[in-house]
C-alpha cells in the first residue's frame, strides 16, 4: 500500500464540471481519442486514473491542456465496456484524492496527460466524533428540507432513514457528490483536510443555500444531481 506522501505518476483525465469524491462510484462515457487511448492504456496496466477539475476560467481550453486544481481525485476502472466504434462505458470507483506535483514531459504518441501526484489521507480522528454526529445530524436535517422544497409543499416527508447505517466517511462523500452545487463549491468540499472539515464545510453550504432559496421563494431545484 502506498503512503500518502508517496509520488507516483499516473495518467489524468480533467474534467470540466465534475468533482469526483473517494469511495464514489461514477459511470462515464470516453468518447475522445486521447481518452480512449489513456482508459486502453488505464485497462492494460493498473487501472488507475486521476479526475482533475479544470479551473473554471479555463474551460474554454479543454481541447487543449487547461490549468487544473491541484487537488484531484483517483479512480480504479472497475467495469469496463469497449464498443465497436472504439468508445468505452467504464465504472469508475473513486480509491483517494491526491495532489498533483508536477505533470511529465508527454511524448508525440501520448495523446493524455500524465502527471506525478501524492496520496492524501482523509483523516477522521477520533476526538471528533461526538462534533461529527451533530453536524451529520445538521446536514442531515437539511438535506431533508432541501428534498421537501424540491418536491413541494403538500408531499410526503422523504425518508432519510436508509442513511442512518453508512459510515461518516462514505455518507459525507456521497452527499457531497450528489448534493447539487456549483464546481467551485465541490472543489471547496474536495480540498477539506479531514471528514470534519468536508462535514463544517458542506454544512455551511447547505445552510447557505437553504436561506437563497428562502429568499427565493417557490419550490427549490432538485436537491440531488
Amino acid at each position: 500500500m502506498t503512503t500518502p506522501d508517496e509520488p507516483e505518476t499516473i495518467p489524468i483525465f480533467p474534467l470540466q464540471s465534475v468533482v469526483l469524491f473517494p469511495t464514489q462510484t461514477v459511470p462515464l462515457y470516453i468518447f475522445e481519442p486521447r481518452y480512449r487511448q489513456l482508459t486502453a492504456d488505464a485497462l492494460a496496466g493498473d487501472r488507475r486514473i486521476g479526475m482533475v477539475a479544470v479551473r473554471p476560467d479555463h474551460v474554454a481550453e479543454m481541447a487543449g491542456d487547461p490549468p487544473l486544481f491541484e487537488i484531484g481525485c483517483e479512480g480504479m476502472i472497475g467495469q469496463a465496456e469497449e464498443r465497436p466504434d472504439g468508445t468505452y462505458t467504464i465504472l469508475l470507483q473513486a480509491t483517494r484524492r491526491f495532489r498533483l506535483e508536477a505533470e511529465t514531459q508527454r511524448p508525440a504518441e501520448r495523446l493524455y496527460r500524465v502527471a506525478e501526484v501524492s496520496g492524501l489521507a482523509d483523516p477522521l480522528p477520533a476526538q471528533s466524533r461526538e462534533h461529527i454526529k451533530l453536524v451529520r445530524n445538521e446536514v442531515l436535517d437539511q438535506l431533508g428540507a432541501l428534498l421537501r422544497r424540491a418536491t413541494g409543499e403538500g408531499s410526503p416527508a422523504p425518508s432519510l432513514e436508509r442513511l442512518d447505517g453508512i459510515d461518516d466517511t462514505r455518507l459525507v462523500n456521497a452527499l457531497c457528490q450528489a448534493i447539487e452545487l456549483g464546481p467551485l463549491e465541490k472543489q471547496q468540499l474536495l480540498e477539506a483536510p479531514g471528514v470534519p472539515e468536508r462535514y463544517d464545510t458542506l454544512c455551511d453550504l447547505m445552510r447557505f443555500r437553504l436561506a437563497e432559496l428562502g429568499a427565493r421563494g417557490g419550490p427549490g431545484p432538485t436537491a440531488l444531481q
